[in-house]
Order: structure tokens, then C-alpha cells, then sequence
């Protein structure tokens, strides 16, 4: 019955996480709000804030689950992918954790825990599934083979979804984090008042700089026009940009299902908590007869549960990392991905 401290800091989010015999005891994020006045993450303050953070995140996530620091059978960190000087304080604490108390370190791919994170709930899927992951800087089309067998078999050429939400709502004049303001305001509008394109990529591959082009000029040429345009359409264009980048994305995943002929589908990645993703994907699998995962809004975003439940499954199998274990900015879903 092994007790796993985990650590996430690959970009703004502090988290630590204990999972005991595969079951989640606690999940502690502790949010950045100092990045709101750049409107973006800054790399530098992101990295200042984790060493804040880490130290109150891992005490809490501790007595969340009645865990002391003596129970604890192993130490799992995000190495990658991510911002290097966000990662080198997660690894370092946990390196340092595990050396003070000769406990086994488990190192853990970003991308593969957001779509473990589907193993967190009673209801898991099957192998193999396909995952649509989707992130700020992620847009893949997962093929699932296994716990740690996963061979990406879309992907964006570009820009990922996120930046193409979060740049809608700079260009919208929104406050950062742009990404639920728009899915806020997205309720409150009619998606179908405005038309953007959508690219036509060959294969299951994405796009997503011309609709922020498209995005751009749109605005630009109706603020032209009318310069309280954006306020008094604020929640249709929302509603119509969200609904494009969500066909977008199904679309493409609709293709990927039917081509490799599978009926368990899932959803991945902070974008996933997303209303309009959600439910696009929802209304698609009950047309296609598909079994769809998507998890709870707590493990769509960046957290420290995810780390820990891949931990859990790395740790049955015996793989473990050694001290001199250095964190990646850029890291493959699997050693054959580019």
C-alpha cells in the first residue's frame, strides 16, 4: 500500500498531492495571482513564487490526508514538460525530500499525467482510448495504448487552443486569465452570430494562427466601425469564438475515433475545463455512440493529483529515478514522439 507525496510546478500553479494504494487523500493548489498585472506568466516571478509556495502546499497536502512525513513510501515530481525555473524547484524539493528521508524518487511526464488524471475517478477508460489533450501550450490527439504506452497522433502545427483563447481575450481587452472570461461571457451569447474559418489541415493535425488572425481582423475592422462594439457583443463573440476552436477540435477528434475505430473517448488538459468544450464533446459521443471520460474541473487544470496518480502506476511497476535526475522544458508525450 505505498503513500506518494507528489509535487507539480511545471508553469504557475504550487501543488502537492498524497496518493496512498492509487486513491487521492488530498490535492492542494496554490494559485499565482502576481502574473495579472503582466497579463501572462513571467517565468522569473513564476519560479520566485513556487519556492514561496512549496514548502505551506506540501505541510497542507500532508495534514489534508493524515499523512505524516514518516509514511511516506516515495516522491514523484513533474519533470517536464514546462518552465525550466518553475521544474527546478519542484524537482529540487523533491530530490531533497527524498534524499533527507532515503526514500525512491518517480519522475513524471506533464502531458502523461493529464491524461491519467482519467484514472483518478471509479469510472476509468478502457486501453486503448484516445484523448484529446488540450492546454495552453498543448493540442495533441493521444492514442492510448497503455498506462505509459501513448503515441500522439495529432497535433497543432502552430498555435495551441489555449493561446488561441488566451489571445482572443487580450484582443478583447479581458483581464489574464483570459481563458474562463470568455468561457463566462460565452454563456450569456448566441454562438452561432459570427462565422470564423476553419482550417483545413490534412490528417489530424491543427492550426489555430489563422483563426487568431481571422479573430484579430474581425475585431479590429467592427471596433472601426463601431467603437462599442465589443461591449455591447462582448458574450456573442465569446459564445462564437469558443464555439469555433470546440468544432475545431471535435472535428478532428471525430475523424481520429472513426479512423482507429474506438468508442472510449476522453478529454485532457486545462482547456477541458472549458463549458463549451465539454459540452460540445458530450453531445458528440451521445451522436457516436462513445463511452466519454472528462474529469472533474480539479484535475482539468495543473495539480499535483495527476503527478501523483501516474506516480502510482510507475511505482507498481518499479520505475524509479536516481538523484541526478534533471528537469526538461521540453519533454515527448513518448521517446518516438518529435
Amino acid at each position: 500500500m505505498p503513500v506518494i507525496l507528489a509535487i507539480e510546478s511545471s508553469c504557475d500553479e504550487t501543488s502537492a498531492s498524497v496518493c496512498v494504494d492509487g486513491e487521492i487523500l488530498s490535492n492542494v493548489i496554490a494559485n499565482q495571482t502576481i502574473h495579472e498585472a503582466y497579463g501572462g506568466v513571467v517565468p522569473e516571478l513564476a519560479s520566485r513564487v513556487h519556492q514561496q509556495n512549496i514548502v505551506p502546499a506540501v505541510q497542507q497536502a500532508l495534514l489534508n490526508a493524515k499523512v505524516s512525513k514518516n509514511d511516506i513510501d516515495a516522491v514523484a515530481f513533474t519533470r517536464g514538460p514546462g518552465l525550466l525555473g518553475s521544474l527546478l524547484v519542484g524537482v529540487s524539493f523533491a530530490k531533497a525530500f527524498a534524499l533527507a528521508k532515503n526514500l525512491p524518487l518517480i519522475d513524471i511526464n506533464h502531458m502523461q499525467a493529464h491524461i491519467l488524471a482519467h484514472f483518478i475517478a471509479e469510472r476509468k477508460p478502457s486501453f486503448p482510448f484516445l484523448c484529446l489533450t488540450v492546454s495552453g501550450g498543448h493540442t495533441q490527439i493521444v492514442l492510448v495504448k497503455d498506462y505509459f504506452d501513448m503515441e500522439v497522433i495529432g497535433q497543432t502545427l502552430d498555435d495551441a487552443a489555449g493561446e488561441a483563447m488566451d489571445k482572443t481575450s487580450k484582443i478583447l481587452g479581458l483581464p489574464y486569465p483570459g481563458g474562463p472570461l470568455i468561457d463566462k461571457h460565452a454563456r450569456t451569447g448566441n454562438p452561432d452570430a459570427y462565422k470564423f474559418p476553419e482550417p483545413q489541415i490534412p490528417g489530424f493535425d491543427f492550426s489555430f494562427s489563422g483563426v487568431k488572425t481571422a479573430i484579430l481582423y474581425f475585431i479590429r475592422d467592427n471596433v472601426a466601425a463601431n467603437p462599442n462594439f465589443i461591449q455591447e457583443n462582448l458574450g456573442d463573440i465569446c459564445a462564437s469564438v469558443e464555439k469555433r476552436i470546440a468544432t475545431i477540435l471535435l472535428n478532428k477528434l471525430k475523424r481520429a475515433a472513426e479512423a482507429y475505430n474506438i468508442k472510449d473517448i476522453a478529454l485532457a488538459g486545462g482547456v477541458s475545463a472549458n463549458t463549451g468544450l465539454r459540452e460540445g464533446l458530450t453531445n458528440l459521443g451521445a451522436a457516436n455512440g462513445w463511452n466519454v471520460f472528462i474529469p472533474k474541473f480539479e484535475y482539468c487544470t495543473d495539480n499535483a493529483a495527476m503527478i501523483a496518480i501516474a506516480a502510482y502506476y510507475k511505482y507498481l511497476k518499479g520505475e524509479f529515478a536516481g538523484q541526478e535526475i534533471a528537469p526538461l522544458a521540453r519533454m515527448p508525450i513518448s521517446p518516438l514522439t518529435p
